[in-house]
C-alpha cells in the first residue's frame, strides 16, 4: 500500500513536469467553489521535485506505520484526512494561494499514529506513537505560520483531521471489567 502511494505521488510528478506543471492548478483554492473538489487531488500534487523530494521519506515512513496493523483503516484514515483537511484549507487557507503537497497527508499520518496510542493505549499503539513522535515530532512546528509559500494551513488541517480520523477510527475502548 505504501509502495503505490509513493509511486502514485512520483508518478503524477512525473507527469505533471511533463505537461509543464499544468497539474498544479488542481491544488486547493481556498473558498473558490469551482475547486472544492481539488481537495482530493491537492495531497498528491507537488511543486516540482524538490517539494516532493522533501515529502517522500516522511510520508513513505508514516503511511507504513499507519498501514502495517490495519490497510482498511489506513484508507479510511487517508480520506478522511484528505477530505477534512482539505475542506478546512479550503474554508480557511490563505486566499490567493494555491495549496498543494502530501505534508498534508504527513501531519495527518503522525496525528493519526498520536491519536491511535492515545484512544487505544495498547502497548503496541503506544509503542508506535512513541516512535512516531520520536522520529517526526519536531515537525510539529510547521503547524505554525512561517514561510510565505508554504502551507501551514495544510500541515495545521491535516494534523485535526488525522486526529478526527484517529478518534473515528479508534475512539471507542472496550470497557473495563469490575473487579471486586
Amino acid at each position: 500500500m505504501t509502495t503505490a502511494l509513493i509511486a502514485g505521488v512520483w508518478g503524477q510528478e512525473v507527469v505533471d513536469t511533463a505537461a509543464g506543471g499544468r497539474l498544479d492548478a488542481y491544488g486547493i483554492l481556498p473558498r473558490d467553489p469551482g475547486t472544492f473538489w481539488h481537495v482530493l487531488t491537492a495531497p498528491f500534487l507537488h511543486a516540482g521535485f524538490p517539494h516532493l523530494i522533501a515529502n517522500t521519506v516522511p510520508l513513505a515512513v508514516l503511511a507504513f506505520m499507519g498501514a502495517v496493523r490495519n490497510v482498511w483503516r489506513f484508507v479510511a484514515a487517508t480520506l478522511i484526512i484528505a477530505v477534512l483537511g482539505g475542506a478546512l484549507v479550503w474554508l480557511f487557507g490563505r486566499g490567493g494561494s494555491v495549496h498543494l503537497g502530501a505534508s498534508e497527508l504527513i501531519f495527518g499520518y503522525l496525528a493519526y499514529l498520536l491519536g491511535v496510542g492515545w484512544w487505544e493505549r495498547t502497548p503496541v499503539a503506544i509503542g508506535v506513537a512513541a516512535l512516531a513522535f520520536a522520529l517526526y515530532g519536531g515537525i510539529l512546528w510547521g503547524v505554525l505560520p512561517g514561510t510565505p509559500y508554504v502551507s501551514w494551513e495544510a500541515h495545521l488541517f491535516g494534523f485535526v483531521a488525522g486526529l478526527v480520523a484517529a478518534l473515528v477510527l479508534h475512539g471507542r475502548r472496550p470497557a473495563r471489567r469490575a473487579t471486586a
